[in-house]
């Protein structure tokens, strides 16, 4: 098969993988070195650090063979698709030929199982030690890393990647043995361990002060710098948002994930019995990230959030649910803008972590009117029913919490004939 064959099947196959955003890598270039690539600059495609840069990525599978028969994947080995698989070289060739024609800025890989779990990542690895060490390539490069590698293997996959992610696939055990029998979830969460092992042992030899005879040169080894992130499918099996979001919560606690994606169930060819015939809506899994963002960020708690849901453990799907919170418990509201502490400012709908920080930094040497509010570019119609400041009280609004919901929730759309 040629290339621009392979390219095409792979990068098509790497499309349902939601966990490849380069958040959490740090600044590195190549100048001075006689090498390429970096990790900062703009790119053309689609991944967003914190800091609002765009770091483009060659998203691509090493092969979409697999011994695995997971139901609800499209490249499981009783699929009917066509197969590719990429040599180690030629991922290389790829990623630097693509960098040089700025179109990339790094690489996400990730494959099928071959062979076994160790020959499939010390493939990968092979990958990202050619591109450090004999091109120099100091652009972003993250490894899906294969649960039943051994130890040795994925250490090896830490030195070279700055993320490393291994997907918990189905947010419960049992959903896990119904629809993935070949996977293990108890394996899943070692190896998630051993990742999370790596990381701060680094860390702390990092911190640790450096001996009198140890060489100016020597900095310890790194290991995964921007940590470990983990992806769930949203709607393959019959588990409720608030399953997910108690999962993904143990998730962070346990092994300090640096992001859990989302990614809503896509119905596929020749799909088994066992899944659902249609995919969930989308918005649903905008729901999570949302509500996922309120964990990580807002202080809340998932009970908050799910209590605050449709009542059967699902988010709303026609307002955000920090807005649901906000609207069964109008008791915390109005906020005085002026004195309330960080705390409850970032239980008001429609304002973020950062204008919190602004607010209270600008309250510091005045009284906030509205007219500092519109200065915000924040949601104003949705603020001002939970929000008092100098010239602005609600009144009686949170008095009908129901009517309130009908103003603030969006108006209903009529569908598309052809849509």
């Amino acid at each position: 098969m040629e290339l621009a064959q392979k390219l095409a099947v792979l990068a098509d196959a790497a499309k349902y993988d939601a966990s490849c955003a380069s958040s959490g890598a740090g600044r590195r270039h190549s100048l001075g070195t006689g090498g390429v690539g970096s990790t900062e600059g703009m790119g053309i495609c689609h991944s967003y650090t914190p800091d609002g840069r765009c770091v483009s990525l060659l998203k691509i599978l090493l092969t979409n063979f697999c011994l695995y028969d997971c139901a609800y994947c499209v490249n499981r080995v009783s699929s009917n698709v066509r197969r590719a698989r990429f040599t180690p070289q030629e991922v290389v060739q790829l990623t630097l030929d693509f960098y040089r024609r700025n179109y990339i800025e790094g690489l996400f890989l990730s494959s099928g199982i071959i062979r076994d779990g160790d020959y499939t990542m010390e493939q990968m690895v092979e990958v990202a030690r050619s591109l450090r060490e004999d091109h120099r390539f100091a652009g972003y490069i993250h490894l899906k890393t294969i649960p039943e590698a051994s130890p040795e293997a994925i250490a090896r996959a830490g030195r070279y990647a700055d993320r490393l992610s291994i997907n918990i696939e189905l947010p419960t055990e049992e959903g896990l043995a119904r629809l993935a029998p070949d996977k293990q979830a108890a394996g899943i969460r070692s190896a998630m361990g051993r990742v999370q092992a790596g990381i701060e042992e680094h860390r702390e030899a990092r911190r640790a002060p450096r001996a009198a005879t140890t060489p100016v040169r020597a900095k310890p080894p790194r290991f995964a710098p921007a940590g470990q992130s983990t992806q769930m499918i949203v709607g393959a099996d019959d588990a409720s948002d608030g399953t997910i979001l108690r999962t993904s919560h143990a998730l962070y606690e346990g092994f300090r994930m640096r992001r859990v994606y989302y990614s809503a169930f896509s119905p596929i060819p020749d799909a088994s019995a066992q899944l659902p015939p249609r995919a969930p809506p989308l918005q649903r899994e905008h729901r999570l990230y949302q509500a996922d963002w309120l964990l990580r960020f807002y202080a809340f708690d998932v009970d908050e959030i799910v209590e605050a849901g449709r009542g059967d453990g699902m988010l709303e799907l026609d307002i955000d649910p920090k807005l649901a919170w906000a609207l069964r418990h109008p008791q915390h509201f109005p906020v005085d803008l002026n004195r309330a502490p960080r705390e409850r400012l970032l239980r008001v709908p429609g304002l973020g972590a950062r204008n919190v920080q602004k607010l209270i930094a600008s309250r510091r040497h005045r009284r906030l009117r509205l007219d500092d509010l519109g200065r915000l570019r924040a949601p104003l119609a949705r603020m001002l029913p939970f929000i008092s400041v100098q010239d602005h009280h609600p009144g009686r609004r949170l008095d009908d919490p129901a009517r309130l919901r009908g103003e603030l929730a969006p108006q209903p759309r009529q569908a598309d004939l052809f849509g």
